[in-house]
């Protein structure tokens, strides 16, 4: 078992919902969050004074998949997540981290199998 964790764009969450449906992935958490990486912020102007924004918004999705859906999920966001064809700076970072134990409350059960 593995979680993904990908912080994608705000704007490309519904794309990425869609690529994950197509390869029947349809249970994950969706989390706003924020953060900066290559972009480092941007300026605003607000009130005639302007500012620079530090942390930009991001959206986190966490996804518990069994083993055989790890690289399909993986093609999923990348496919859902890119904003063109070679994609850009800001477009996002999928982490795989392995996963010891997965528990369904409702029933108790555990492993794959609660996934």
């Amino acid at each position: 078992m593995k979680l993904v964790i990908a912080i994608i764009q705000p704007s490309r969450l519904e794309a990425v919902k869609e690529a994950l449906t197509e390869v029947e992935v349809f249970r994950l958490t969706v989390m706003d969050c924020q953060g900066f990486g290559r972009q480092k912020g941007h300026t605003e102007v607000y009130r005639g004074h302007e500012f620079t924004v530090n942390l930009l918004r991001k959206v986190q999705l966490q996804i518990a998949v069994n083993e055989d859906f790890v690289e399909p999920t993986i093609d999923a966001i990348v496919k859902g997540a890119r904003s063109s064809d070679k994609g850009e700076i800001g477009d996002g970072k999928i982490f795989v981290v392995p996963m010891d134990d997965c528990i369904r409350i409702r029933t108790g059960e555990r492993g794959p199998e609660a996934i």
